[in-house]
């Protein structure tokens, strides 16, 4: 009898998707990659995601982020987003932080029970305690590096922190990384040089409806596999 995963079982066989409606996978942010990385995990039969963000809907996020519309805008994006997930999939568990994950907030978070931790903040600091985090509790993690000034989605790809170039959060990260002896972190990058703003549109990165939706889907394809292969 057809479900609404039967044809991803026809893709990776039935015990796979299985496999996956055991695991639980926390996505740290759901914006434009984020999003887009929550959409795809919990479409593929994830069974338990926890999704931690404290924006609110804005007009500025109709152009990439898949959870936004103009009939939610002002709405808390956890809240916005479990809704959607559960339309998606009734039987998926959807686990709401309405907070900022930052070192100061790690505490609030038990590690230990994900299978798998999606990156999607946009901090510096926040994404090195993440990667601390799943280093010490032995989870896996992905990270996305800078998807905002970026024009071409072909650029981006899925490397080890230790093999990025161009990508100026990516060098940031790697520097960090390398003082903390962190190794062995996979991230989605782009080769892109980001393109120049002028003066009176720097305060926010430019981005479009395409890319940010690339990286966060390269992410979940990478998340979806690994937790296969384990």
């Amino acid at each position: 009898m057809d479900n609404q995963f039967s044809r991803l079982e026809l893709l990776i066989g039935a015990d796979n998707v299985s496999k996956l409606a055991q695991k639980r996978v926390a996505v740290f942010g759901i914006g434009g990659v984020g999003g887009y990385v929550l959409e795809a995990l919990v479409r593929s039969g994830v069974g338990e995601v926890d999704i931690i963000d404290n924006d609110a809907v804005d007009i500025t996020n109709l152009n990439r982020q898949i959870i936004s519309l103009h009939s939610n805008i002002g709405q808390y994006k956890v809240d916005v987003a479990q809704q959607r997930m559960l339309d998606i999939n009734p039987n998926v568990k959807i686990n709401k932080h309405r907070t900022f994950y930052t070192e100061k907030t790690a505490d609030e978070f038990d590690f230990s029970q994900y299978d798998y931790i999606a990156d999607a903040i946009d901090t510096v600091s926040g994404k090195l305690s993440l990667i601390e985090e799943a280093k010490r509790n032995d989870v896996k993690i992905i990270c996305a590096m800078g998807a905002g000034n970026k024009l071409n989605p072909m650029m981006f790809e899925v490397a080890d922190i230790s093999k990025t170039s161009v990508c100026p959060l990516a060098k940031v990260i790697r520097g960090e990384l390398k003082k903390r002896n962190i190794k062995d972190v996979k991230v989605v990058y782009s080769k892109e040089c980001p393109i120049k703003q002028s003066a009176d549109l720097r305060k926010s990165p430019a981005s479009n409806s395409i890319v940010p939706a690339v990286v966060g889907l390269l992410m979940a394809n990478e998340i979806i596999n690994d937790l296969i292969k384990d």
